[in-house]
């Protein structure tokens, strides 16, 4: 049973959060991880996402939108602010090689470089096509829900993807 289904007929202030956070805390982070990189900021924000959204529960309207577009909006509203608040200290995947790897020093060593280079190909996209890619990869949403997070067509979506994917296979 997916989130949407589990609920069906119900309010955000009903919701078991507990599970909420075990089912959507791995795709917030991840969402935040490929946007920011930094480990400790990463789970700061997935922290703040959840905060913000238990104390805006009694807001959620299940008829506007889906439970997880909603968070997503919460978790893009407290990147931006986020941001704001550095005012250009850190690029998106800055410190993505900082994030502990599992697995042997050869493999944490490729894992490094694919990082590092992975961060030099995104660094000079338009901020649209970094965010799609950190909802895309990052926090594994389909093109649909980017669409309405972004207000971009799911077909612009998914154009806009396979461009910077293929883009980004050419350059490496």
């Amino acid at each position: 049973m997916t989130l949407e289904q589990a609920i069906a007929g119900t309010g955000a202030e009903e919701l078991d959060w507990e599970a909420v956070y075990a089912d959507q805390a791995p795709r917030v982070y991840n969402y935040f991880r490929f946007r920011l990189g930094r480990e400790a900021d990463v789970e700061d924000l997935t922290a703040r996402t959840f905060e913000r959204a238990w104390r805006s529960r009694a807001q959620y309207r299940r008829d506007l939108a889906g439970f997880s577009t909603w968070l997503f909006k919460i978790a893009q509203n407290v990147r931006i602010d986020y941001l704001k608040s550095q005012r250009g200290q850190h690029l998106p995947l800055d410190a993505a090689d900082d994030l502990a790897a599992d697995g042997s020093p050869e493999t944490d060593a490729e894992r490094e470089s694919d990082l590092a280079r992975l961060k030099r190909l995104t660094r000079d996209l338009p901020d649209r096509e970094r965010e799609l890619i950190a909802l895309k990869y990052g926090a594994a949403i389909n093109n649909r829900l980017i669409a309405q997070l972004t207000g971009l067509s799911e077909s612009n979506v998914g154009t806009i993807l396979h461009r910077v994917v293929q883009t980004l296979r050419s350059r490496w």
